[in-house]
């Protein structure tokens, strides 16, 4: 008998129902809070140079969010959003890639892109708006974005990127496909990365993101960070079932949990997830299980919805520190050195907050200079009236009436 319905005929013959929590989920660790690795643990292959360019990349991360978080404050950007208790998460997956796989980005992910290349100062250009920010000024700060690094462009409305990324991923897939038999004639060379929050996986975009890749087998890695918030709502008020990854069972899709504060567990998952990936052409579903440190971003106050009591508790399971302790214990990691070149990122930042914030805006030409290879009537039209209206207007816009042309 054929089964058009696509399910497993499992027949039987008394009334029951399957309860929504009979999937056991095991969560993946492999250090303890102390930098221990447990017995029975398989510590993943790993050299001291990708190792301790994962922690130095943590640490640069840590030290940035600190310094933005503060510039905020003082007025000097205009939003931010912290990486605070999710830098293992983050770095760790992207350095389980290969530098060509595209990653697709939520808008907590800064540590994945710096992990890649991207430098401090390029952070700065990019939120101070300037002439030299690669998005010439158009996004707001942390919505970065690297053609050079296979970094998709971060749009700010949640899920978007999920089915991009099962589009994009079956793109990279076909280059593979023998067209006979429509089968995999190779190994796929590159796959996609797309990260997102628990609370994202409530948009429709999760669901029809994951069934495409899915039905279509698509090799991309779908990476959900639960930080425990989706803004203000913590996960008991955004899901009865358990965490996201039962979704990616429930769509056929390979799926793991992590300790997203672990390091090895996730460079372990991540890897082992691209593996499946390149050599069967299918997607995976890896959920991280971390805390977020820090508030949504610089325009929430969390007071308003957790204790401190709560993010005093989880402030003790710190990633970095955790990974830091398991470095040491291999004798990677030079304690004294690692004093001093924190102190050296330090000054850096503060430099390049300096040097950033005094480079010009973009000119206000370049708005439309983009679209087309040379503008269109319309568009020569509405830049005309928006000049105009500027310079009527020169004390609301004091910044850009001074350069008109």
């Amino acid at each position: 008998m054929t089964n058009p319905n696509n399910v497993s005929l499992n027949i039987h013959h008394e009334l029951s129902f399957i309860d929504g929590h009979a999937l056991n989920i095991p969560t993946l660790k492999i250090l303890s809070e102390t930098g221990d690795v447990y017995p029975g643990a398989t510590v993943p292959n790993i050299s001291q140079d990708t190792a301790l360019r994962l922690y130095r990349t943590m640490r640069f991360i840590r030290m940035l969010d600190e310094r933005m978080q503060a510039a905020q404050r003082q007025g000097r950007i205009s939003f931010y959003m912290q990486c605070l208790g999710e830098e293992a998460a983050v770095t760790a997956s992207a350095a389980a890639l290969d530098d060509d796989d595209m990653i697709m980005a939520q808008y907590r992910e800064q540590a994945a892109l710096h992990y890649r290349g991207f430098r401090l100062d390029q952070f700065m250009n990019q939120m101070f708006s300037n002439e030299l920010d690669l998005g010439k000024g158009r996004q707001m700060p942390i919505h970065y974005g690297s053609n050079e690094l296979n970094y998709m462009t971060i749009s700010s409305p949640l899920g978007t990127q999920i089915p991009q990324a099962s589009g994009h991923a079956y793109g990279q897939k076909l280059k593979h496909i023998d067209e006979k038999t429509g089968e995999l004639a190779s190994e796929i060379d590159n796959v996609t990365i797309c990260y997102f929050g628990e609370g994202a996986a409530s948009e429709g975009d999760f669901h029809a993101g994951l069934n495409m890749a899915a039905v279509l087998k698509a090799p991309v890695i779908f990476f959900a960070r639960n930080n425990g918030y989706a803004i203000s709502t913590p996960a008991d008020e955004q899901f009865a079932g358990d965490g996201i990854a039962s979704r990616g069972v429930g769509y056929g899709i390979k799926t793991i949990r992590v300790d997203g504060a672990d390091a090895l567990a996730v460079f372990a998952a991540t890897q082992a997830a691209r593996d499946i990936c390149v050599k069967t052409g299918e997607p995976v579903l890896i959920e991280s299980i971390a805390y977020r440190l820090g508030a949504h971003s610089t325009s929430d106050d969390p007071s308003g919805y957790r204790s401190k009591e709560e993010e005093a508790d989880h402030q003790l399971n710190c990633p970095i520190a955790r990974f830091k302790k398991w470095l040491v214990a291999q004798n990677w990691l030079d304690e004294a050195q690692d004093d001093a070149e924190k102190e050296t990122i330090r000054e850096q930042i503060l430099e390049a907050v300096k040097v950033a914030e005094k480079v010009e805006k973009p000119a206000l030409e370049s708005l439309i200079s983009d679209v087309y290879d040379t503008p269109i009537p319309e568009l020569s039209e509405q830049y005309e009236h928006l000049k105009a209206h500027i310079l009527a207007h020169p004390d609301a816009y004091p910044t850009t009436a001074g350069r008109i042309k």
